[in-house]
C-alpha cells in the first residue's frame, strides 16, 4: 500500500504539471499501482475456502481499489499525445520527479573508465569502508550514492528503498551476492529474494545475484525489482524457479546472463532485455522450463517483457537433456500477459510449440505473445501455438517494443552511459 500511495502521489503531481509531457510516467505509475494491488491479493491466496474472514474482507477492498485504479489508468491513457516530444523536455520532466539524478558526466565516468569514484567501498578483507553491502546501502542518503563492491561472495539478504544507488562490482562472476531462502524452505515467494530493490534510479554494473536453493525448494528469487528507470549492465542472475522478479515500472537489462528453469523472468514491469544470455537449466523431475511469465492484469497497463537481440540456449548441464525436457519461451501468468521475443537466436532446446498454457484455456484469447525476426534451430514459427493472442509480427509492430518506444529509453538511458539500441 505504501508503494501504491507513492506512485499515486507522483501521478497527481504530474497531472498538475504537464500531463501531456508526463503521459508515459503517469501510465507507468498507475500500471504499477494495479500491479501492487494484484500482488497483495496474490499474497493472501486465490482460493476462497482457504481464506480467513479478514483475508476475504481485505481482498474485497483491494478489488474495489483496483477498480478505481483501472478507471484512473483508462483516463490517463486518453491524455492526448504530443506529436514531437524532445528528449530535453522528457529529461526535464523526469528530473522534476527525481531531482537527485546523477549527472551524465558522472555516470559515464563510472561506467566507461577503470577508475571508480565511489562513495563507499565494500570488501570482505577489511580494505574498504564496510565488510557488507547492507551496511554500505544504509549509509546512502538518497542523493547519488555509488558503492564499489570488491570481488568476493557476499551471503546477504538485502533490501533497499533508497533512490539513486549504484552498485559497481569486479565482474558478474567475480562479485556475487547470494542467499538460499525459498518457499520450500519456509519463506514467502516475494521475501525469498536475495536482493529487493524499490528505490528508483537503481543501477548495477558487473555484479552477480544468486539464489542457491536449488530445484527441490520451489520458488527462490535472486532479485525482486520495483525500481523505476533501473538498469542492470553486465550482471548475472542465477537461480532456478522464479529467478528474476521484474515486478513493476521501467527496467532495462543489457549484456546480462539470466539462468533459470520455471518462469524465471516474471512480474509486470515494462522491461527490455537487450543482448542478454538467457540460459536454461535442468528443472526438477516432472517439470519443464518456461522463460517468461508476465503478470499484466489490465489491458490499459503499458507493461510487458521484450527480449531483443538475446541468445536463448541450454546451459552446459542441461544441454544433453534438452530434447527430453520441454522448454518454452513463456506462458500467461495473468489474463493480459504480454511478451515479445525479437531479433534473438534460439538453440534447439526451445520446443516447436514455442509457448505453453498456464491452466487450460486461461488467457489464450486475451494475452499478447509475439515473435519477430528470430533465428536459430528453435526459432521456426511454422509449428507454433494457434492461440488468438499469439502473433508473428513485422517490423511495424515490433518497433513498439523497442527501447525507444516501450520504455522511452532515449529520454533517460543516455545519462547512464550504458550501451543501448533505441530501435530495431
Amino acid at each position: 500500500m505504501q508503494m501504491s500511495v507513492k506512485r499515486l502521489d507522483q501521478s497527481l503531481s504530474a497531472l498538475k504539471g504537464s500531463p501531456q509531457e508526463s503521459k508515459q510516467d503517469i501510465q507507468t505509475w498507475l500500471s504499477a499501482v494495479l500491479t501492487y494491488h494484484d500482488s497483495c491479493k496474490d499474497s493472501i491466496g486465490d482460493d476462497p475456502p482457504n481464506r480467513s474472514l479478514i483475508s476475504a474482507q481485505i481482498s474485497s477492498k483491494m478489488d474495489y481499489l483496483s477498480f478505481l485504479a483501472s478507471n484512473s489508468l483508462a483516463l490517463a491513457n486518453r491524455i492526448p499525445d504530443i506529436p514531437t516530444t524532445s528528449t530535453n523536455t522528457r529529461r526535464q520532466a523526469y528530473e522534476h520527479v527525481f531531482p537527485n539524478w546523477v549527472s551524465a558526466e558522472d555516470r559515464r565516468a563510472l561506467l566507461d573508465t577503470n577508475t571508480i569514484k565511489a562513495d563507499a567501498v565494500v570488501a570482505q578483507d577489511g580494505t574498504g569502508d564496510y565488510k557488507t553491502i547492507s551496511k554500505a546501502i544504509k549509509a546512502a542518503s538518497g542523493g547519488r550514492f555509488v558503492i564499489y563492491v570488491k570481488a568476493g561472495t557476499y551471503k546477504e539478504k538485502i533490501s533497499t528503498s533508497t533512490d539513486n544507488i549504484m552498485l559497481v562490482g569486479d565482474g558478474k562472476d567475480a562479485t556475487m551476492i547470494t542467499n538460499d531462502r525459498s518457499v520450500g524452505g519456509g519463506s514467502t515467494m516475494p521475501n525469498s529474494a536475495t536482493f529487493v530493490i524499490t528505490g528508483d534510479g537503481f543501477i548495477a554494473k558487473d555484479i552477480g545475484f544468486s539464489n542457491t536453493a536449488g530445484t527441490a525448494r520451489e520458488q527462490a528469487l535472486a532479485v525482486r525489482v520495483a525500481s523505476d528507470h533501473s538498469v542492470f549492465y553486465r550482471c548475472s542472475f542465477r537461480g532456478y524457479q522464479d529467478t528474476l522478479y521484474a515486478l513493476s515500472l521501467r527496467q532495462f537489462y543489457r549484456d546480462c546472463d539470466i539462468y533459470g528453469t520455471i518462469d524465471f523472468i516474471f512480474g509486470n514491469a515494462a522491461a527490455v532485455f537487450q543482448n542478454c544470455n538467457i540460459i536454461l537449466r535442468h528443472p526438477a523431475k516432472g517439470h519443464h522450463n518456461t522463460i517468461l511469465a508476465n503478470g499484466r492484469t489490465d489491458p490499459g497497463q503499458n507493461t510487458g517483457f521484450s527480449l531483443q537481440k538475446c541468445r536463448i540456449r541450454a546451459g552446459r548441464e542441461f544441454y544433453p537433456e534438452r530434447h527430453t525436457v520441454a522448454s518454452y519461451l513463456g506462458r500467461p501468468w495473468k489474463e493480459y500477459s504480454r511478451a515479445v521475443v525479437m531479433q534473438s537466436s534460439m538453440d534447439d532446446s526451445i520446443w516447436r510449440k514455442g509457448w505453453d498454457e498456464w491452466s487450460g484455456g486461461f488467457a489464450l484469447k486475451t494475452l499478447y505473445f509475439a515473435e519477430y525476426a528470430n533465428v536459430g534451430p528453435g526459432a521456426g514459427t511454422a509449428g507454433r501455438v494457434g492461440w488468438a493472442g499469439y502473433h508473428v509480427i513485422g517490423a511495424g509492430d515490433a518497433v513498439a517494443f523497442t527501447v525507444g518506444k516501450f520504455i522511452s529509453g532515449g529520454s533517460w538511458l543516455p545519462s547512464t552511459g550504458v550501451d543501448f539500441d533505441a530501435g530495431l
